[in-house]
């Protein structure tokens, strides 16, 4: 039985990696599970993890999601206890380990925010691999020219720990990067030794947060009808400060936008709802006017009120990133579309083989 340990920073979408992969390799004839060691979230009382629960609709695995994600750890976990028993987590783990890997040909296992998470407790990406036997594959965010150095700095340490790594791969690479991912950044990689499977361009249907994502980071509350408009996509957030006269040509370049403004601001609510708007995000508590509630309404554009000042609330949508969900059949194809078209799959099937 192989493992193969997918990384990579936050927002990376090694997640959709893993869920085409797995597709793809099922697609081969293999039997495919999928582990999740850590689940890192900010609320430790939430039971329910959203990857988790995709990967067992879709691969129909037959565990509990207390096995498949055995821990659960937040920001603030070693102030609850956990500093003084580690061991008792990696014990936790390989048990749950011994039940998923049973009678398969290959495990994928997710890793989590970024290769250093939970080194405080000795359970960081190159601890995992090790303690599970697997091999590399780093999932890699282009932003700029920094963003290599940072994929090229860790390879390094990948290789400096002893551990194998079966490649990497540039995923959700923008348009305006693309060449210059091809053409700089991936020979780059390969020249100093480090395999490249491949460079994904950017797919707006798994690569934006939907609504949905924005509602739940927020906790805000939702003005207009419920369950509707929640599927939209939000390829771009604009702050609702200007002039209406200064708003208008700048609302209409943005497409598929959340708009962010005081509820006092009908103006420019209104003015926003007459352009390619997902949803209107209401700042400071303040209730719109009725003809704004209405024209969404109208226009099936969900409102959100929130009592938070634009500027948290701008800090909390930075961590918002797209989630595929069970039931996004269309997302799932293109995961899995994204690996038979973009990446060196053969690859990682002779690693299965062999």
């Amino acid at each position: 039985m192989k493992s193969i340990f997918l990384g990579g920073m936050a927002g990376s979408g090694k997640t959709a990696i893993a869920l085409g992969l797995a597709l793809k390799l099922q697609d081969e004839g293999f039997k495919v599970g999928y582990f999740k060691p850590i689940s890192t979230t900010k609320d430790l009382h939430r039971t329910q993890d959203q990857d988790v629960l995709l990967f067992q609709k879709v691969l129909s695995l037959p565990h509990g999601a207390e096995v498949i994600s055995p821990v659960r750890i937040g920001p603030y976990c070693l102030s609850g206890g956990t500093k003084r028993s580690p061991e008792s987590l990696k014990r936790k783990i390989l048990e749950a380990w011994k039940t998923v890997a049973q009678d398969l040909d290959v495990v994928l296992v997710d890793g989590y925010l970024s290769p250093y998470t939970a080194a405080s407790l000795g359970l960081d990406a190159i601890s995992l691999i090790k303690m599970l036997d697997s091999t590399m594959l780093y999932v890699i965010r282009m932003e700029d020219d920094y963003s290599l150095d940072k994929s090229l700095f860790y390879n390094n340490h990948f290789r400096l720990s002893g551990i194998p790594v079966l490649g990497n791969i540039f995923n959700n690479v923008e348009r305006t990067l693309l060449d210059k991912t091809r053409g700089v950044y991936a020979p780059i990689l390969e020249e100093q030794g480090h395999v490249v499977l491949g460079v994904i361009p950017r797919k707006t249907e798994i690569a934006s947060p939907t609504v949905q994502e924005f509602y739940e980071a927020l906790e805000g509350v939702l003005l207009t009808e419920e369950n509707v408009g929640l599927n939209r996509l939000v390829e771009d957030v604009v702050i609702g400060s200007m002039t209406i006269d200064g708003a208008l040509s700048y609302l209409r370049r943005a497409p598929n936008k959340a708009v962010i403004t005081g509820g006092d601001r009908s103006d420019l609510a209104i003015t926003a709802l007459e352009t390619s708007t997902s949803v209107l995000i209401l700042t400071g508590g303040l209730y719109p006017d009725v003809s704004v509630l209405s024209r969404a309404i109208e226009k099936k554009v969900p409102v959100i009120l929130v009592h938070y000042d634009t500027y948290t609330t701008i800090e909390r949508l930075h961590e918002v990133t797209r989630r595929i969900r069970p039931e996004d059949e269309i997302g799932i194809q293109i995961a899995k579309k994204n690996i038979a078209d973009h990446c060196h799959w053969q690859a990682v099937v002779e690693y299965v083989k062999d």
